[in-house]
């Protein structure tokens, strides 16, 4: 089980398959920036970099904060969806919510 800050950047970004490069330009930081967020102890990212970080990675802040382990990564994911859902348009909205009702006919 991955705790630290740097450790789960690292992990979430190998499992979407991320370079440092790719993850450095997704957020707009440099890629010694990520370097040192996985790898330097304290790492002390701005909270506006670590929101970014944290949107790309499909997670939340608060996973990514949380060094005892109290929120999965499955729910820090879907809090992250939730968010996402919330910005977007009403008509996506509704087209997501049809895209659910059909899989939910098929079970």
């Amino acid at each position: 089980m991955v705790t630290t800050l740097g450790d789960k950047i690292r992990s979430l970004r190998k499992e979407k398959r991320l370079t440092l490069d790719q993850l450095a330009e997704l957020t707009g930081s440099s890629k010694s920036y990520i370097w040192e967020l996985e790898n330097k102890t304290p790492p002390r990212p701005s909270a506006e970099k670590l929101s970014r970080i944290a949107e790309k990675l499909g997670v939340t802040i608060e996973y990514l904060l949380d060094k005892e382990a109290t929120v999965s990564e499955e729910n820090a994911e879907d809090a992250a969806f939730y968010r996402k859902y919330r910005r977007m348009d009403p008509a996506t909205k509704a087209k997501l919510r049809s895209l659910v009702d059909i899989w939910e006919d098929d079970e």
